[in-house]
């Protein structure tokens, strides 16, 4: 017997889709950490906020900034100092997630509590 295969309406489609995008943007380990770090430190220099990521290789930083940066979330802005110096902050739609990333940890706290209590 043959099951019918359930068809999702457009909202929920566009609903879906949404999370897809939202995940693609944030995959990996450290996009939402510097995010979250950005957020709260404001304006910080490639070796600030490497300082502040415990465990984060240079190169990984670099990739997950550029990423970050292509797709508009942080900016990046190069000092005339010797030596060149960069700084990178959120741009107003990279703090535009702080809410979700702010839900995140509150369910990650909770989350943890949860653990420890059992």
């Amino acid at each position: 017997m043959k099951k019918e295969r359930l068809e999702l309406r457009p909202e929920c489609k566009n609903h879906i889709r949404g999370v897809k995008d939202t995940v693609y943007l944030l995959e990996g380990k450290w996009k939402t950490i510097i995010i979250s770090h950005l957020y709260f430190g404001g304006k910080m220099r490639f070796m600030d906020l490497k300082r502040q990521l415990e465990g984060i290789a240079a190169k990984t930083l670099s990739k997950e900034l550029k990423d970050l940066e292509m797709n508009n979330l942080v900016s990046r802005t190069q000092n005339n100092t010797m030596p060149v110096t960069v700084d990178y902050e959120l741009t107003d739609f990279g703090k535009s997630l702080h809410d979700i990333i702010d839900t995140m940890a509150k369910w990650g706290i909770k989350y943890r509590e949860q653990l420890l209590t059992n």
